[in-house]
């Protein structure tokens, strides 16, 4: 069975419900640190704080989803004077001496920690370009492209920032291409940019070269330079959801594409091989590693549920359906849809619970911390609110 047109507007009213009514009231206005600036996220499941540091990543997701739903759902004033606090936090507190990034800061932007790799940089953009838009400061849109630009070169050239392993058992990541697709993608469609449309070609020809194996049908999350499966634990670890988030990307920019068929059929197989790879057929839900060869996984957490590949399959199902009517995609989104609203919601405070076990069964209660705030869930609602009103519109 397929989804009705009723069944498509009561599943956008649902998500845009979630999203003003449920969501964003349990993060805003009460996360704002009016005091020194950027957002205080760490948070227990009824919102209480359990920790005031700032995970940098975070602060830059929360003022892209503020200055988003400006520029997109009504032009609240509270959404844009929230969103201008976390973009002064980052330029303010989140830059280190030789141009990159923190991780991880006191509430007042004291630096705790870097990473070696430069994703913080990459949600500032995001929110930069969603900022600018939003206000029309040129100057802000000048940081944006200018922090893209060192993105590019961060991601093209090996050794400019700290290798995290010697050069013994070189890897790469399929972060980075994905990762970089998404940013160029909200950089060209807030305030444009004309080197975006061929770099996200360079990248999405990268994931389909390196990492999509067609003849054991997967998607992998680490290869050798080459491309080929390096036999160690590392190299044969696989994370379902992160490859859907991937692949939804790839469809989004087949949509915005005129419906590219080339870049639908490859979301779509990128969708297929991690949903038969990922989908827990037991208990339900997307587990969080699985190997390749079907060996143990190295990581203890690799059967539990996380809550971020859920809202990235509920976007990628939705999307997968949107684009092609086949009845596999929209029977996947009710699964994972009834699945996470089931499991992760909370019913009585709002929001998500972050972590479950394989069983379903709650694994620790935090809403907020180091790697969770408001964006994934908020990200996959607003999605899922927007798409199905044009589908609906054009339909």
């Amino acid at each position: 069975m397929g989804y009705s047109k009723k069944d498509l507007k009561e599943l956008k009213d649902f998500y845009q419900n979630q999203l003003l009514n449920d969501t964003i009231p349990f993060w805003f206005p009460r996360s704002v640190d009016t005091e020194f600036g950027g957002y205080l996220l760490m948070r227990d499941e009824e919102g209480g704080l359990i920790d005031d540091d700032k995970a940098v990543w975070i602060q830059g997701r929360a003022a892209w989803l503020l200055s988003t739903l400006y520029n997109t759902i009504e032009p609240k004033q509270e959404w844009l004077d929230n969103a201008k606090s976390g973009i002064d936090f980052l330029k303010n507190h989140c830059f280190d001496a030789d141009g990159q990034m923190f991780f991880h800061v006191t509430r007042d932007g004291k630096p705790i920690r870097k990473r070696r790799y430069f994703f913080s940089e990459t949600f500032a953009v995001i929110a930069m370009s969603a900022y600018a838009k939003a206000t029309g400061d040129n100057s802000i849109a000048h940081n944006a492209r200018q922090l893209f630009e060192k993105c590019i070169e961060y991601s093209k050239t090996p050794g400019l920032l700290q290798a995290k392993f010697t050069a013994t058992r070189p890897l790469k990541g399929i972060g980075v291409p994905m990762i970089m697709i998404n940013t160029a993608q909200q950089l060209r469609e807030n305030i444009g940019d004309p080197r975006c449309n061929e770099w996200i070609d360079k990248w999405i020809d990268e994931i389909e070269t390196y990492f999509v194996k067609d003849d054991i049908q997967c998607v992998m999350e680490q290869v050798a330079p080459d491309g080929s499966i390096v036999d160690h634990i590392d190299g044969r670890t696989l994370n379902p959801g992160h490859a859907i988030e991937g692949a939804w990307f790839i469809l989004h920019e087949a949509k915005y594409r005129n419906n590219d068929p080339r870049l639908i059929a490859l979301g779509c197989k990128m969708l297929d091989y991690m949903w038969e790879r990922g989908w827990d057929k037991e208990y339900g839900g997307i587990l969080y590693f699985r190997d390749v060869y079907d060996k143990p996984v190295q990581e203890y957490w690799q059967d539990m549920k996380f809550w971020w590949p859920h809202n990235e399959s509920i976007i990628a199902t939705l999307l997968a359906y949107t684009l092609t009517g086949d009845m596999k995609y929209a029977k996947w989104h009710k699964m994972v849809h009834d699945y996470s609203y089931d499991k992760f919601h909370d019913k009585e405070n709002g929001e998500w619970f972050g972590y479950l076990h394989r069983d379903g069964s709650i694994a620790q209660t935090a809403k907020g911390n180091l790697f969770k705030g408001p964006f994934h869930l908020p990200r996959q609602e607003w999605y899922c609110m927007t798409l199905l009103n044009e589908h609906l519109e054009e339909n």
